[in-house]
C-alpha cells in the first residue's frame, strides 16, 4: 500500500483567470479542430464534442442532429445489425465521418463488429469501451482490432492514468478515452472507491498522449458548458457528454408525465436498470451506475448551441481566437473550500433557474 499525496482536482476545484483579448465578439472564435491519428492516418475535422455511448444519449436520432452541427455521436452498441442497415442507408458517406460505432470485447461484440464494418465500409471510427480498462485482456483486444482494421480510426477506454494511456496508444488506439467515476449517473466512486478527479486525469492523460501523437477524449463530470472549457482548457482534444445531451427527443427515452411536467430517464449503462434490459442480472456483477429523471427538454439542437456559444465566451475571456489555443492560454487558479462551497452553490442556483424555464 501506498499513499500519493499530490493535489489532485477536479473540475469543481478550479476557475480559469481571465487575460487581455483582442477579440471582439463571440462569433470571431472558431471552434473546429482538425486532427490527424497516429495509428489510422486519417484525418477529421469538426467540433470536438460527443455524444456518449448511452442508449438514451448516443442514439441514431442524435447521430443526425449532431453530425448536421460538426458533433460526434458515439452510437449505443445495443442497436441490431438491421437498424443499423437503415440508418448508413440513410446516410451520406460525410456524415458518417461524425459516427463511431462502440463495442465491447467479448466474442458476441467482435463478431457483431466486425459485420457491420465488412458491410459498411464509409464506417470509419470504432469505439472500444469497457469500465476497466486496464486489463490486460483490454489491450489485447485493441491490439487485434487494429491488426483486422488498420485503416479504422480506434477509440479505446476508459482509464485515468497516463501509463495506460501510452500502453493502448502503442497497442493501437487513435484516441484514449479518460474518466473513471465522474458520470452523473455512475456510482464506480462510492460503490468500489475507484476514480480519479477528472481535470488531473485530463491533464496527465493528455500530456502521455499528445507525446505519442495521440489523442484523448474527456468522458464525464461536466454539467455545464464551463466544465467543458476547463476539459479542453486542460488538454483534452474530445469532450465526452451523457447527462448534458440526454432527455432531449433525440434520446429515444421514454416520456413520463407528472405534475403538468414531462421527465425522460437517464440511467448509467452499468445501472441495474441497464443490465436487466441487456445482459441479465449476474451474482458476481456489481451495479456501479443509478437511474435518475430529468426534465424533458425538447430539441437537442438549442442545448448544443447555448453549449457552443458558453464555449466561445470561454475562449473571449482569455483571447483564444481558435479551440486550439485554449489550453495554451488557460491559467487555472484553484478554488479554496470556501470559494467551492459558493460557487456550488452559485451552479446548484443555476440549476434551478434552468429547471424553471425549461418546464414553461
Amino acid at each position: 500500500m501506498r499513499i500519493d499525496y499530490e493535489i489532485k482536482l477536479g473540475f469543481k476545484d478550479v476557475m480559469i483567470r481571465p487575460k487581455r483579448s483582442t477579440l471582439k465578439s463571440r462569433n470571431q472564435v472558431d471552434l473546429t479542430r482538425t486532427f490527424t491519428f497516429r495509428n489510422a492516418k486519417h484525418s477529421w475535422t469538426g467540433i470536438p464534442i460527443m455524444a456518449a455511448n448511452m442508449d438514451t444519449v448516443g442514439t441514431f436520432a442524435m447521430a443526425r442532429v449532431l453530425g448536421s452541427l460538426g458533433l460526434v455521436t458515439v452510437i449505443h452498441k445495443h442497436y441490431s445489425l438491421d437498424q443499423w442497415k437503415t440508418f448508413i442507408s440513410e446516410m451520406s458517406p460525410e456524415a458518417l465521418e461524425n459516427v463511431m460505432i462502440s463495442t465491447g470485447i467479448g466474442s458476441d461484440d467482435k463478431e457483431k463488429l466486425n459485420t457491420i464494418l465488412t458491410t459498411n465500409l464509409d464506417l470509419k471510427y470504432i469505439c472500444i469501451d469497457v469500465a476497466n480498462g486496464y486489463s490486460e485482456q483490454f489491450a489485447e483486444f485493441v491490439k487485434r482490432v487494429r491488426d483486422k482494421w488498420p485503416d479504422k480510426v480506434i477509440t479505446a477506454g476508459n482509464v485515468v492514468t497516463s501509463e495506460m494511456v501510452e500502453e493502448l496508444i502503442l497497442s493501437g488506439a487513435d484516441i484514449v478515452k479518460v474518466g473513471i467515476g465522474p458520470g452523473s449517473v455512475c456510482t464506480t466512486r462510492v460503490k468500489t472507491g475507484v476514480g480519479y478527479p477528472q481535470l488531473s486525469a485530463v491533464i496527465e492523460c493528455a500530456d502521455a498522449a499528445h507525446g505519442l501523437g495521440g489523442h484523448i477524449i474527456s468522458d464525464g463530470g461536466c454539467s455545464r458548458s464551463g466544465d467543458v472549457a476547463k476539459a479542453f482548457a486542460a488538454g483534452a482534444d474530445y469532450v465526452m457528454l451523457g447527462g448534458m445531451l440526454a432527455g432531449h427527443k433525440e434520446s429515444d427515452g421514454e416520456l413520463t408525465e407528472e405534475d403538468d411536467k414531462s421527465f425522460m430517464n437517464f440511467y448509467g449503462m452499468s445501472s441495474s436498470i441497464a443490465m436487466e434490459k441487456y445482459r441479465g442480472a449476474a451474482d458476481y456483477r456489481a451495479v456501479e451506475g443509478k437511474m435518475v429523471r430529468i426534465l424533458y427538454r425538447g430539441n437537442v439542437e438549442e442545448t448544443v448551441r447555448d453549449l457552443l456559444a458558453g464555449i466561445r465566451s470561454t475562449c473571449t475571456y482569455v483571447g483564444a481566437v481558435r479551440l486550439k489555443e485554449l489550453s495554451r492560454r488557460t491559467t487555472f487558479i484553484r478554488v479554496m473550500e470556501q470559494e467551492n462551497r459558493m460557487y456550488g452553490s452559485e451552479q446548484s442556483s443555476y440549476r434551478d433557474r434552468e429547471e424553471d424555464r425549461t418546464s414553461i
